[in-house]
């Protein structure tokens, strides 16, 4: 039968000047960042317009559960892009497919026991939260499909973090466009009943998320099988997805530290709006649209440090410390060029930013202003630290930046915030961002310069790859073992369940 073509060996982060491969693998981070923000609030418009407050209520309180579920595997995540990245840039590509096999499982199992647990708890869950009792009914039917979508969100992003971590940004990119723009379409026609689609509330605007991860998935898992990638696994390699505990470990004891510090960025900001709250209704208010410039601010930061982290971690793996500095310093240059980019204008035109979400002339409106002017250069230190985090854990140095962290938000920000405000007032809870925010920046830094972070690794040393699957080697085919795609009648899946084969030797962990 027809083959296709092999797919196109994703960029080299091992090779090339620094700053255009840096810039270029980023955009497609950064867009996706955007994207996502974007098809947030596309959905917050149509509920909260035509659903009322209540439904508006339920999906922020539902989407709080959401962000957890998906904070707590972010480090899980981030560990198995670092180890796919340090594979493939020591040239190991047998070692990248073991990490890829061992982590579906791993995200795959740990998916579906959440599904499963998640819908008959939802309700409680809402209701231990403190929800809204009118929002109530609203948020346990979003909730409830939200859960049976976990597993198809936890694959795709992971397979986005494999593919990140062998170099390749453009093709996470894509899938994620083809999920917002499933998902601003379906969104409306779920809601109200268009056409032959039922009309089914705010369940409506879950099962357009379930159907857009779903469909997204299913044209990866495709794509990825149709070009042949290097990364696929296919039949014959099928033992790689059972667990290798020593690998399992790695993802655990590197990942669980990257998880708490989104858990510990997210109980700051808790604690941040529960200080901002006692100052009343304008301040919330003003605070609540300082947050939204925010959230697109911090963005250039988020994805120049990803893409520090995937790149440093190829070349830690190819031995090619030189180049590791070199994207730390390329990082900081970036971070300071595009966030000041966003962050100026911000600043000039800030009367009308601020007054897409305030009335015009209010007493909110002055004081969104000033605390702007006040917090949002702290994105700056914020980005140079996000780049210094991201390279120092392409070795598997994941401890130092998480007290880091803790001590410059809960050492500095919230005592600062709380402490001060007795003497100077609400200026205290501005202040707090770029004071806790410059002391993570200097204690990154410092980290970087004199910490031991070029000695730590994510596998033991004696690591080797156990099962042959030869690198491939430039103007060469790959290998057919890998890459071929199967006889007639065989299936074969990066997701695929696992099971024995004659060629998986015993582990000898």
């Amino acid at each position: 039968m027809p083959t296709a073509a092999p797919t196109k060996t994703p960029r080299d982060l091992t090779t090339g000047p620094i700053a255009p491969t840096l810039f270029l693998f980023a955009l497609p981070i950064l867009g996706g960042n955007v994207l996502q923000s974007m098809n947030g609030s596309v959905n917050a418009v149509w509920i909260g317009r035509f659903l009322g407050e209540d439904a508006l209520a339920a999906i922020a309180n539902a989407n709080n559960i959401l962000f957890f579920l998906l904070g707590a595997v972010f480090g899980v995540g981030m560990a198995a892009t670092i180890l796919v990245a340090q594979a493939i840039g020591r040239g190991d590509l047998g070692e990248a497919k073991r990490v890829i096999g061992t982590s579906a499982t791993f995200f795959i199992s740990t998916s579906v026991l959440i599904a499963l647990a998640g819908l008959p708890l939802s309700r409680l869950v809402l209701e231990w939260m403190g929800t809204p009792a009118g929002a109530l009914a609203h948020a346990d039917a979003y909730l409830k499909i939200i859960f049976l979508a976990v597993p198809f969100l936890y694959t795709l992003a992971f397979l986005s973090a494999i593919l990140r971590g062998a170099g390749d940004a453009r093709t996470p990119f894509l899938f994620l466009l083809l999920v917002v723009a499933l998902d601003i379409v379906l969104v409306p026609l779920l809601l109200f009943g268009i056409g032959p689609f039922p009309e089914m509330g705010m369940a409506g605007a879950a099962t357009a998320n379930l159907v857009a991860n779903a469909l997204s998935l299913a044209a990866m898992l495709a794509w990825l099988r149709h070009r042949r990638h290097r990364l696929w696994i296919s039949r014959h390699e099928r033992g790689l997805y059972r667990p290798d505990w020593t690998i399992v470990r790695a993802l655990v004891v590197k990942g669980v530290p990257m998880g708490v510090q989104m858990v510990m960025l997210s109980a700051a900001m808790i604690a941040m709006i529960s200080m901002v709250n006692a100052h009343g209704i304008e301040t919330t208010a003003a605070y609540g649209a300082a947050l939204q410039l925010w959230t697109y601010v911090q963005m250039p930061a988020m994805a120049i440090g990803a893409a520090c982290s995937t790149m440093a971690a190829q070349n830690v793996g190819a031995e090619r410390w030189d180049r590791v500095s070199a994207v730390a310093r390329q990082g900081v240059v970036f971070n300071f060029l595009l966030t000041g980019l966003l962050i100026a204008p911000l600043i000039l035109l800030d009367r009308y930013t601020l007054a897409l979400f305030l009335p015009e002339a209010s007493a909110t409106l002055e004081i969104a202003r000033h605390l702007n002017h006040i917090a949002i250069w702290s994105f700056l230190f914020f980005g140079v630290t996000f780049v210094m985090f991201g390279v120092v854990r392409s070795t598997g140095a994941v401890m130092p930046p998480l007290l880091i962290l803790a001590l410059s938000l809960w050492g500095i920000r919230v005592p600062f915030a709380t402490l001060l405000q007795p003497v100077i007032g609400v200026d205290a809870i501005w202040w707090s961002f770029p004071a806790s925010a410059l002391c993570a920046m200097l204690l990154s830094i410092a980290y970087y310069r004199w910490g031991g972070w070029r000695s730590a690794r994510m596998l033991p040393r004696e690591r080797r790859a156990e099962i042959a699957i030869p690198a491939e080697v430039p103007g060469q085919p790959p290998a057919p073992v890998a890459d071929m795609p199967p006889e007639d009648g065989e299936t074969d899946s990066i997701a695929a369940a696992p099971g024995p084969t004659a060629t998986q030797p015993a582990r000898g962990n």
